[in-house]
């Protein structure tokens, strides 16, 4: 969950959280709190200048057909610049983007009706929500080709079946870094580096959580042996009192900046998505300076959270066939290994294998060995029992 991730949405139907350049006229902005997307597309538009497409005949789309700018909603910093530089000058078109910090946030702009964006990339549990909510477009397979590149473990996902309303993005873990300067090198890879008053008392007010329910009680769950998505109440009241408790340890609970935070030493232990600490530690990395020997990144002895962001287009998306053209296009081999080079998170896309980055590839904490994949869950919908996770997680913060 890149790139990639503040809960805006409470008292919504289902609250979960989960797991991540510019167009070449308008400059994006890293503003979380969006401009309502018809003006930026407007915007855009008018700038550019009305760009070489052809309106959809009955709704159906082409390959590589536009029929406007492309208004894209994604995860902050979940692409490369030269991608949508690339994509605006193959076809014609600008592309506007905006960003989020969390599902939840994502839900909340788009429930509310006409939100002016094209393409969202939302995480595995919150698709199902959003086919549930009657917000997502079924896709055009056939103006998709590219779909064919997809690694068969990705083509009949659980929260989609038939990839009917998406098409994964990339995917990855959520675990802890930290830092060996202050931890050491010799220290248990658990949750208890954060539940454990022992083991993370010499640490205290130098450690972060996610900002997100189902991934930090998701966290607190796996420690004491449940699963992340149990619908037991006395054991979600039993990973919020834990939590509770920790929070005295805990500097601040963050989605959107602990990469940094844990790489500008502000913290030392720090809880997040795999590709963002990675990122982060290539970022600051010079040639005096290797990240990677300070640094370490690691999924939790007891497991943890493995989640797939996806490409989706509204159901009432004002571009639909560029929409289906941008997904096609990160779906290219190539361009679908030079995403995956870029943001260090792993690629859904099997054709894309020969083109990434061999030392990503080999990396066990980009692509998991089996071991600690079985050890690990997807977020699932709960449905009703969504509403408890957010009502513990506002008293475990408290």
């Amino acid at each position: 969950m890149t790139g990639r991730r503040i809960l805006a949405l409470v008292g919504v139907l289902a609250l979960v959280a989960a797991a991540c350049g510019g167009g070449t006229t308008t400059e994006p902005t890293t503003d979380t709190t969006a401009a309502p997307a018809t003006t930026a597309a407007t915007t855009a538009t008018t700038a550019a200048g009305p760009a070489d497409t052809e309106p959809a005949a009955a709704g159906v789309c082409a390959p590589g057909q536009t029929d406007g700018d492309l208004v894209l909603y994604n995860w902050t910093e979940y692409i490369d610049p030269e991608l949508i530089d690339a994509f605006e000058a193959e076809y014609g078109v600008a592309v506007i983007e905006d960003f989020y910090p969390s599902n939840e946030e994502l839900f909340a702009k788009v429930s509310a009706g006409a939100s002016g964006y094209d393409v969202i990339v939302p995480s595995d549990y919150m698709v199902s929500i959003m086919i549930d909510e009657g917000l997502l477009m079924p896709l055009q397979r056939e103006a998709i080709p590219n779909a064919a590149n997809l690694d068969p473990k990705f083509v009949d996902v659980p929260y989609d079946p038939g990839n009917v309303y998406s098409m994964p993005y990339q995917w990855g873990t959520t675990g802890i870094a930290v830092n060996m300067d202050v931890v050491g090198e010799d220290f248990p890879e658990t949750w208890g580096l954060i539940f454990d008053p022992d083991l993370s008392a010499p640490y205290a007010a130098q450690i972060s959580m996610l900002d997100d329910p189902r991934e930090s009680l998701g966290a607190a769950l796996k420690y004491l042996g449940y699963s992340l998505n149990t619908t037991n109440e006395a054991e979600l009241a039993e990973a919020a009192q834990l939590i509770a408790d920790a929070k005295e340890r805990i500097l601040l609970f963050d989605s959107d900046q602990f990469e940094d935070l844990l790489v500008a030493g502000e913290t030392s232990i720090a809880h997040g998505w795999n590709g963002d600490f990675f990122s982060a530690f290539d970022a600051v990395s010079t040639d005096d300076f290797d990240a990677w020997e300070v640094y370490y990144y690691f999924v939790p002895e007891e497991g943890g959270v493995q989640w797939v962001d996806n490409m989706a287009i509204l159901a009432d998306a004002p571009h639909p066939c560029t929409a289906h053209t941008f997904i096609n296009f990160l779906l290219d081999a190539e361009n679908g290994a030079a995403l995956t080079n870029w943001n260090f998170y792993a690629s859904p896309n099997a054709a894309a294998t020969e083109f990434i980055d061999p030392e990503i590839l080999e990396d066990p904490s980009i692509y998991p060995p089996p071991e600690t994949l079985a050890n690990l869950e997807f977020i699932a919908d709960t449905g009703d029992f969504e509403t408890k996770y957010s009502d513990y997680w506002e008293q475990a913060k408290s």
